[in-house]
């Protein structure tokens, strides 16, 4: 078992009861459709005795956070993280932190190099954690991925994704971002714009403040930043750019050398 500097205990599950309490964790954080939720506890039982990754955050005995995990391909020596989520009362205490953390030793002890997972590129706290605190870095953006998702958090929404591979033999953190171009930015009503690319150099692409509120109140414009998102971002991915950092209000950094 690890203690950390948040208060929280974090220690491997493998018990049938910790199990079911990750399973009830999560559909009260997503609150997903009865028929989709994002883990069972029959499927939890299977990973951990397979000996993949499934990561508890304890408050006293009260399950305040949970990560999931399992193995990539047996030549990449990485690992999938599918799924974490931390209680609503636990949010702000870097429970999130301390459970990749842990994750993070349990993969160096079995030998493997990185740990890939993916998040919605529109949230901004999430790009902000992955890419900032923790030193991820974007390999590819999937559109799509999912699905529809039918819960509280994704609603109707299309499950756009980056994929983020974070390698356990570089220093955890990443770099703030720097002066660069914008390509996709806000106008005052918060709507996107897209730029014209300058010839070369970094760019800068923007997310909306707060997209899972704007899911709940005008969800049109949420489709129109997901569309824009995609469409800027997903392109500089495809044409062979690197996002190399986040600013904290809300932007990718960018870096394009060499492309025309």
């Amino acid at each position: 078992m690890t203690e950390t500097a948040t208060d929280v205990q974090v220690r491997e599950l493998t018990a049938l009861a910790d199990l079911e309490a990750v399973y009830q964790l999560f559909d009260t954080i997503w609150r997903p459709d009865p028929h989709n939720p994002p883990v069972t506890t029959e499927l939890l039982r299977a990973m951990s005795k397979a000996g993949s990754y499934v990561g508890g955050a304890y408050d006293g005995g009260e399950l305040v956070g949970a990560c999931v995990g399992f193995f990539g391909a047996p030549a990449e020596r990485t690992l999938h993280s599918h799924v974490a989520g931390v209680s609503q009362k636990a949010r702000g205490r870097n429970v999130g932190f301390a459970l990749k953390l842990h994750q993070r030793q349990w993969a160096l002890e079995r030998g493997l190099t990185a740990i890939e997972w993916t998040f919605d590129p529109l949230i901004r706290r999430n790009a902000h954690f992955n890419l900032i605190k923790l030193g991820a870095r974007p390999t590819q953006y999937l559109t799509n991925f999912y699905g529809q998702m039918r819960d509280e958090i994704n609603g109707e929404d299309e499950s756009d994704r980056l994929l983020v591979r974070w390698q356990l033999d570089e220093p955890v953190g990443g770099p703030e971002s720097s002066g660069a171009a914008i390509a996709l930015g806000r106008d005052e009503d918060g709507r996107p714009v897209r730029v014209d690319l300058p010839t070369a150099g970094p760019v800068l692409v923007a997310v909306p403040a707060d997209v899972e509120a704007l899911r709940a109140t005008d969800f049109a414009a949420a489709q129109e930043w997901r569309l824009a998102v995609r469409e800027v971002l997903g392109g500089l991915l495809a044409d062979g750019a690197r996002v190399t950092g986040f600013d904290r209000t809300g932007w990718y950094v960018v870096e394009r050398e060499g492309l025309a």
